[in-house]
């Protein structure tokens, strides 16, 4: 099996915070000497707040304030010993005040994370499933990874999606007890709600189907006793089958969370052995104090001239923004607010005008937020005054035209990438320095010598190349196998080409990088279901070849700005073809363009290794040989030369169509025990297409009779190899008998011989290509490390596959 490189979601979540606080838009510290909770003072300058949580204010209530000052004073600043044992004498008061707020049984929990880890594995029994909203909160998703190893099913739809969760819901409803469905009340980034009263007329429907909510960002601003938005929705009373979560920090002014749920008997079990209510310290004095006077004024009438206050703000803010063209992704009566800004270098240069400004907001960024749907989160609070929200909507107003320009952007693009209405005075494009644009459906309409020499020379990719490729899979009858070319070339004014390159649009499987194991479930569902978990995606480059499908003259005057109208372009085709996914492909690992890309609306992921070999300095095999390592020296003397006379090796081209299908065998043969790189398998019209084209031409390995009698003239290996303008020599694909693989040293005598081939042609390298670069490097091979970069509409597809993933280990 191919020895692939998988992706670290950590290490592209760095990539993208990394390049935020190059930008100055991450990890700011306050310079405040106190807080008022109206300004905020960073670099210096004091902001207007727009990005506090607090949406009533309440952490700056002086009776808070005192409630925790003197707890301090009486009880220290911690109770370090575990509820299991002892409880804070001010706990049993808290308790009491908040299940009056909601009428129900509750447990106090140190937050609202600690809280689910406690709630969801003792709730969650071994005979039940779960279902997860995409866009849930980070930390019940965490918490429902440790359900798998008990082998609970943890499934997930896209956002909101009731349709689909109905398709999850009859799918495992006869294996399933009951089918807990997890979603945020409030959702955090674009203020929007979970549709609570359809999902309790689902579970009326199904009864297995329980309800979870994680309701934090709906807490104190809305309900009765500001229980929050999902009580609100239930018309306060809580059904046996719903679980719910608030806060007592963020709005409600202190600190930890608290569970709610109508059924005694599962809180009493919860509270008894709950993990972290078992072993982790509980809140602290002040905490608990401060919570407790928060409580108190949920108690009474001042919660609703709290949330009255905080609703005339929200309204004006409403109204102001709904005066605008400015891109306000979701309106209603949130205290969180989203302008979309598309591409995250619109969203710094946004963020970097209105803190000029005078205004703090938060910027959303990936994994919050898919990459290409970055904007700034405004929040709402009572502390805001009308003066400086108007102001704010004046400097958004303002300032927004002139980030698009900035960055070579406009409004349109932006609108497109949430899947807003454009307006029909929008610009849908923009004057680039004396740079024109030309795009081709054909390679036929390509000038030959022109693309040659820009991205000629390298795998199977040249003019000729192309032609093959559109032959076999341009409007194939396949969906798999059904690709569309697209061609791009800029030029300056002097006809001098700044970039070049090919795309096509075409199904890909979305765990095609993933590890092997997600691969190999998948699969299995792939026997009844072809084309789950599948992509349309546009491409730079195509599934079948390997290189730098690019040509980009950086250094040219006008280089970033051929990009852009590349970008422009992609963005085109993609709302024609109504891809999912776009994908640049094959930019080397440690390229400077990294964080350029990132800002612009991509997430960086490994690809495979590239192998190259060089056929220089040698002109025989003891030449070859010398050129190698030493420990490369004695693989070969050991695993490749003293096998070498045990086939009959031979160059075929113009072969049968009995051979090809006995090639195309060999070649199934491989795929089928590769999940490394999991595409789909290619048709057979490929195989018959070389057999007919004189620049494709297969080494085969045969047995020889005299060595293995029984055998005589079995095929056991062939490579499939492409003659690029007698420069390059691409074996693409491979074919093998994996009864006599391991026995005969098959592949690596494939390796060879197709060395020695290329050498008697006197081609200048051979393209490996892709995977097993452990075996390409003993032959002498240079690896290259690659990565791609990738946008998707949403992150629903990679968070799945990091479910799978988590789930497979």
């Amino acid at each position: 099996m191919a020895k692939i490189k998988h992706n670290n979601f950590l290490d592209t979540v760095d990539e993208v915070f990394s390049t935020a606080k190059r930008e100055g838009i991450l990890h700011l510290h306050s310079e405040d000497t106190n807080f008022t909770g109206r300004t905020i003072r960073i670099n210096g300058q004091d902001l207007w707040h727009f990005g506090t949580t607090g949406y009533l204010g309440l952490e700056q209530d002086e009776r808070l304030k005192r409630a925790a000052v003197n707890a301090i004073m009486r009880y220290g600043t911690q109770f370090p010993l575990s509820r299991t044992y002892v409880s804070h004498p001010l706990y049993l008061e808290l308790e009491e005040k908040v299940t009056a707020m909601y009428q129900n049984p509750v447990i106090i929990t140190k937050n609202s994370t600690l809280g689910h880890i406690a709630v969801i594995p003792t709730a969650v029994r071994d005979e039940d499933a779960v279902i997860l909203d995409h866009q849930v909160h980070w930390s019940v998703q965490n918490a429902a990874q440790l359900l798998k190893p008990r082998g609970i099913p943890v499934e997930m739809i896209r956002h909101n999606n009731l349709e689909m969760l109905e398709e999850k819901i009859r799918s495992l409803r006869d294996k399933a007890a009951k089918i807990w469905y997890m979603a945020d009340g409030v959702y955090s980034m674009y203020g929007d709600f979970s549709p609570v009263k359809e999902l309790v007329a689902l579970s009326q429907k199904y009864e297995q189907l329980h309800l979870y909510f994680d309701d934090v960002h709906g807490m104190s601003w809305k309900g009765k006793n500001g229980t929050g938005f999902v009580m609100d929705e239930l018309g306060g009373n809580l059904p046996e089958n719903v679980i719910l979560f608030g806060t007592l920090s963020k709005t409600f002014g202190a600190s930890g969370a608290v569970f709610v749920c109508a059924n005694q008997e599962l809180q009493r079990k919860i509270k008894t052995y709950g993990g972290p209510l078992t072993f982790s310290a509980q809140l602290e004095p002040a905490s608990v104090a401060a919570a407790s006077a928060s409580a108190d004024i949920h108690l009474s009438s001042e919660i609703y001239e709290l949330q009255k206050i905080l609703s005339s703000k929200i309204a004006y803010l409403n109204s102001k923004l709904n005066a605008t063209e400015l891109p306000l992704i979701a309106s209603n009566s949130s205290p969180v607010f989203y302008i979309g800004t598309g591409m995250p270098i619109t969203g710094y240069d946004f963020v970097r005008r209105l803190m000029k400004e005078g205004y703090f907001i938060n910027l959303g960024l990936y994994p919050a937020v898919p990459v290409k749907n970055t904007g700034v989160r405004i929040t709402v609070s009572s502390h805001n005054e009308m003066k400086e929200i108007g102001g704010l909507v004046d400097a958004m107003n303002y300032h927004f035209p002139l980030s698009l320009e900035a960055t070579q952007t406009n409004e349109s693009r932006v609108r497109r990438a949430f899947g807003l209405n454009v307006s029909e005075n929008a610009t849908n494009t923009f004057l680039l320095n004396d740079l024109k644009c030309y795009s081709y459906d054909s390679i036929h309409e390509v000038n030959k010598d022109e693309w040659n020499s820009k991205l000629g020379r390298e795998s199977a990719y040249d003019w000729e190349g192309l032609v093959f490729l559109e032959k076999v899979f341009n409007g194939a009858e396949q969906p798999e196998n059904s690709w569309h070319f697209s061609y791009l070339i800029i030029k300056d004014k002097h006809n001098q080409i700044v970039l070049a390159t090919f795309f096509t649009k075409s199904l890909w499987k979305d765990d095609m990088l993933a590890p092997p194991s997600v691969s190999k479930n998948l699969e299995e569902i792939r026997k009844k279901e072809p084309f789950h978990m599948t992509s349309q995606t546009l491409a730079l480059g195509c599934l079948f070849t390997e290189g730098s499908h690019l040509y980009w003259d950086r250094k040219h005057k006008y280089s970033k700005q051929a990009f852009t109208l590349l970008l422009e372009f992609l963005e085109k085709k993609e709302q024609k073809y109504n891809s999912t996914m776009v994908a640049l492909r094959d930019f080397l690992k440690e390229d400077a363009l990294s964080p350029y890309l990132c800002s612009l609306g991509f997430v960086p992921v490994s690809m495979p290794d590239s192998c190259v070999l060089n056929l220089s300095g040698w002109n025989s095999v003891d030449e070859y040989i010398n050129t190698l390592s030493s420990r490369s020296r004695r693989h070969f003397r050991k695993d490749v030369a003293p096998y070498t006379g045990l086939f009959d090796i031979s160059v075929e081209n113009n072969v049968s169509k009995e051979s090809i299908v006995q090639f195309y065998e060999l070649y199934q043969n491989v795929k089928n025990q590769n999940f490394g790189l999991n595409t789909f398998t290619y048709p057979l019209e490929l195989f018959s297409a070389m057999a007919e084209d004189t620049n494709w031409e297969f080494i085969t390995l045969r047995l020889k009779g005299e060595i293995y009698a029984p055998e005589k003239g079995r095929l056991v290996g062939v490579m499939f190899c492409y003659k690029n303008l007698n420069h390059t020599y691409s074996p693409s694909l491979v074919g093998m008998d994996y009864n006599y693989s391991h026995e005969f040293q098959v592949y690596r005598q494939l390796l060879f011989q197709t060395v020695l081939r290329a050498k008697v042609l006197e081609f200048k390298k051979v393209d490996f290509g892709f995977s097993a670069s452990f075996e390409k490097r003993k032959f002498g091979a240079t690896i290259i490390e690659k990565q791609a970069f990738i946008q998707a509409k949403d992150n629903y597809s990679l968070e799945l596959i990091g479910l799978l993933q988590n789930e497979s280990r």
